[in-house]
């Protein structure tokens, strides 16, 4: 499980021109599954996610987590994480969960990222052709791989 963490004093999505998901100062939360993956990853990457000080404090140095700013999240699913470039020039997917266990993994993650954040967190649409739009604030952007825990 792989996740592309941005922090964003703005962030949305729309689908078919109806905005779905809009958040002020938080984390824009992108989300790729793997066949492999199981409950343990969510877990963990939640917790990572909801702590990583990546937010500034009063002194202006990133020691603040989502959760000690009570921020706000945004989680779109994008299988597009897991893409392989290594032969030629079209990305291969193989690699990204089908939807039979994606879906189910996906909106698990969701709901455990809403316990350790201790709120409801917004969403995109799993499989829908999304419009995210953001303000990157700093910018901060970073991956986390559920397999490189070591």
């Amino acid at each position: 499980m792989k996740v592309v963490i941005q922090r964003v004093l703005k962030a949305s999505v729309t689908i078919e021109g109806e905005k779905v998901a809009s958040i002020d100062n938080g984390l824009l939360i992108l989300l790729g599954i793997v066949n492999e993956d199981t409950q343990d990853d969510i877990k963990w990457l939640s917790n990572k996610t909801i702590n990583l000080r990546v937010f500034n404090d009063e002194n202006g140095v990133m020691n603040r987590s989502l959760k000690d700013i009570k921020g706000d999240a945004i989680v779109v699913s994008q299988f597009t994480l897991h893409a392989s470039t290594k032969k030629g020039n079209r990305p291969s997917y193989i690699k990204a969960a089908k939807p039979d266990i994606a879906i189910p993994l996906y909106e698990n993650f969701i709901n455990q990222i809403q316990i350790d954040l201790g709120k409801k967190v917004q969403t995109g649409q799993f499989g829908a052709d999304m419009k995210v739009e953001l303000l990157n604030d700093g910018p901060v952007t970073i991956i986390i791989d559920s397999k490189n825990k070591e």
